[in-house]
């Protein structure tokens, strides 16, 4: 190859890297969040990554909080304090959360969904697959007190995570068939949740040493770790953007480990790219 033309392929590969790695950052989404006490905290907690990731128009349209709730209790609130309805109704969301609780199948789910598509045919909902309150809710899997997580071992986790998910997956399914699309989306925060306990159990989690360091009581409500990495789950299922090398404000997390808040952002994306009803697929290698 002559010098002048091989300069030149090195310049395309050059240029074909350099477009790569400055991808327009997507367009800021107008966000409704209704939740309880495992969700409504990403609330204030998205303007901040989306400020890093450089995305610009980020919005929260709204919040709407009932504790320990089913979605369906969410739909029922009257007309005049169903601020969720309301916006929908108005079309002023594009992405719509929602976290039920472990008793499927949720019929606000629906609701919320048909409601919303109605008034603006690209409406996305996400469906937050939480970690498992209780450590479980059948037979002998709750956990009588928070300290009961620190000596027993995590199988009966596991497999009232994997039943809950499951239970949701069923309801999203038949929901994306019946609105005739893919509106709805998981976000796999038990599976990422899971998978950090297991470091913990390993010895390989920076700053934590037992479960309880994850957690504050018997039911779940989690600590600082738990609620970053729901949060950077929820962001990934947005945006499609990884929360990984993001400069958010975490100073809880500093404090327990410089190294934990990079180990959480790549347990949170690696769990949503790889878990099919995220919506979110792993970026093509250039």
């Amino acid at each position: 190859m002559k010098p002048f033309r091989f300069l030149l392929v090195l310049a395309a590969f050059a240029m074909a890297g350099f477009a790569a790695e400055t991808k327009p950052a997507p367009a800021g989404q107008r966000v409704f969040v209704t939740a309880h006490s495992f969700h409504i905290f990403v609330a204030p907690r998205f303007a901040p990554l989306a400020k890093a990731a450089g995305i610009e128009g980020h919005t929260l349209a709204g919040s709407q909080m009932i504790g320990g709730s089913k979605v369906i209790q969410h739909w029922y609130l009257p007309e005049d304090k169903n601020e969720a309805k309301a916006a929908l109704v108005a079309g002023t969301v594009d992405v719509l959360t929602m976290s039920p609780h472990v008793y499927m199948p949720d019929e606000g789910i629906d609701q919320y969904v048909e409601l919303g598509v109605k008034h603006n045919a690209k409406l996305r909902a996400l469906v937050q697959h939480s970690w498992t309150p209780w450590d479980g809710w059948v037979g002998d899997e709750k956990v009588v007190k928070n300290e009961d997580r620190d000596t027993r071992p995590l199988d009966k986790v596991r497999v009232a995570n994997k039943r809950w998910r499951e239970l949701i997956e069923a309801q999203v399914g038949a929901l994306n068939k019946k609105v005739g699309r893919d509106a709805v989306h998981i976000v796999p925060v038990g599976d990422a949740v899971m998978k950090l306990r297991e470091l913990i159990a390993a010895g390989k989690a920076p700053g934590l040493t037992k479960q309880t360091d994850l957690f504050t009581d018997q039911i779940g409500h989690g600590k600082a770790p738990v609620l970053a990495l729901a949060t950077y789950c929820n962001f990934a299922c947005i945006y499609g953007v990884s929360p990984m090398g993001l400069k958010d404000s975490e100073p809880a997390l500093d404090k327990i480990s410089p190294e934990l808040k990079p180990l959480l952002q790549k347990i949170a994306w690696e769990t949503v790219i790889a878990y099919p009803h995220s919506g979110v697929k792993a970026p093509v290698q250039q």
